[in-house]
């Protein structure tokens, strides 16, 4: 294993550190289960209702619950290409033979009526005639003219999709607060469903704020650094089909900042901002906050990404991310976004996928906050799981998040992890990757 993918190794000899060792482990740091119940206790889901075509509903919320008026499928049909056999009895028995009297094909019908001993020529997805008990394909029989001969038993029901039996009418087929996905939209459409009530898209006022930072293209001065946290960002609001409301850079000064809030708040649903919310000097955004709105989560057990503030400007709420860009990008995902999808109308916000993988070396950790590492998890040749940790968990490093797919979660009060132990991996979701 290469350096660059490699664990956090422990020097020989060092002892671990205790929470209390370290200010940035201090005991005060709000655990991340207590933030995150806290953060979705404080949010009310959206009411704002629109109608939309089912052709422009992909990825919205839905609005209502969906039950089915219809029966899918609508008639018994075949799922084969073969003959529709009427028979006595619980099956026909091989080389027993049959009068083909008719065709049916989908959309087409046969009209007329199937005799004990006579069968049709029938097609997949075809409306099988009532008094037919089977279907058999055509490779398993044999023909001469009109006369069909089987070449091995067909039980009863052989080959029938049965009336009703993917859904029935009355079922209910899905609720209010779920996220229309393609498969979902196809069992929509099964039910001739055209129009759906959806809650209206959130829209998300973001902006960065750092005197040091510069837009991408710009002249890159000593001592300043290309902004990216709001291209992190934006991509996964849009990717949650939010509309962005994009307020740029914005400059280390409190009136630039409290214009800045006050416009998001007056024109978004949700503020999401990076940088400023540490405890530098020049770093405004608390006390701006304390005047125009009000902070009510600052500093949290989380690594990376303890400066993280939420609160409210007027009635919006306000998401505060660090201004580091692996920090940014992480408690967004952990904290605000989950958030937002509630705000969205979303009411079943699944869990994240969690496995149990033993470390692949060595890990330095400290106790008092709940780690985020990043590593890439695949599989080798044997077909097993595999797992490496990149050595370079920098707050201040995106390439490594962007060359993983997976988070190495460690406990908050887990110390340093030996090589073997169990730990929590969970690979990433559609949002971030």
């Amino acid at each position: 294993m290469s350096s660059s993918m490699s664990s956090s190794i422990l020097p020989a000899g060092s002892p671990s550190k205790s929470a209390t060792e370290n200010s940035c482990d201090a005991p005060s740091l709000k655990p991340l289960e207590e933030a995150i119940s806290e953060l979705l206790s404080s949010i009310c889901a959206s009411e704002l209702i629109e109608d939309i075509a089912i052709s422009q509903a992909e990825d919205r919320i839905l609005a209502e619950d969906i039950n089915s008026s219809i029966d899918v499928p609508g008639f018994d049909n075949s799922a084969m290409d073969g003959y529709a056999l009427r028979f006595s009895g619980e099956e026909a028995g091989a080389s027993q033979s049959f009068r083909k009297v008719g065709e049916a094909f989908a959309g087409q019908s046969f009209i007329g009526t199937v005799a004990e001993g006579e069968c049709i020529r029938i097609m997949t997805g075809a409306e099988v005639p009532p008094e037919c008990n089977a279907v058999v394909m055509q490779e398993q029989c044999s023909t001469d003219g009109d006369l069909i001969s089987l070449q091995s038993i067909v039980p009863t029901g052989n080959n029938i999709r049965l009336k009703g039996n993917d859904i029935s009418t009355g079922d209910a087929v899905l609720h209010k607060g779920e996220r229309l996905s393609p498969a979902k939209l196809g069992v929509l459409a099964s039910l001739g469903v055209a129009k759906l009530a959806v809650y209206r898209r959130l829209k998300v006022a973001l902006f960065a704020s750092g005197d040091e930072l510069r837009a991408p293209g710009e002249d890159l001065q000593q001592g300043c650094i290309y902004e990216s946290n709001r291209f992190v960002v934006q991509s996964m609001l849009a990717r949650l089909g939010f509309e962005v409301l994009n307020l740029g850079i914005i400059p280390d000064q409190p009136s630039a900042l409290e214009r800045a809030f006050l416009k998001a708040a007056e024109h978004a649903d949700a503020i999401v901002c990076s940088g400023g919310v540490s405890v530098g000097e020049a770093d405004y955004t608390k006390a701006v906050l304390d005047k125009v709105g009000k902070i009510s989560m600052w500093k949290l057990a989380i690594k990376p990404g303890k400066p993280f503030a939420f609160g409210h400007v007027q009635k919006t709420p306000f998401f505060g991310l660090p201004g580091n860009p692996s920090s940014a990008a992480i408690t967004f995902h952990q904290l605000a976004l989950p958030c937002l999808q509630k705000l969205a109308g979303e009411r079943h916000i699944e869990d994240s996928l969690s496995l149990r993988l033993a470390a692949p070396q060595d890990i330095r950790k400290r106790p008092g906050r709940t780690d985020f590492q990043r590593g890439i998890l695949k599989m080798n040749p044997q077909g097993q799981l595999e797992l490496k940790v990149f050595s370079a968990q920098s707050s201040g490093m995106l390439s490594t998040l962007a060359a993983a797919n997976c988070y190495i979660k460690l406990e908050r009060e887990r110390g340093n992890i030996k090589a073997g132990e169990e730990v929590e991996v969970i690979p990433f979701d559609r949002w971030i990757i």
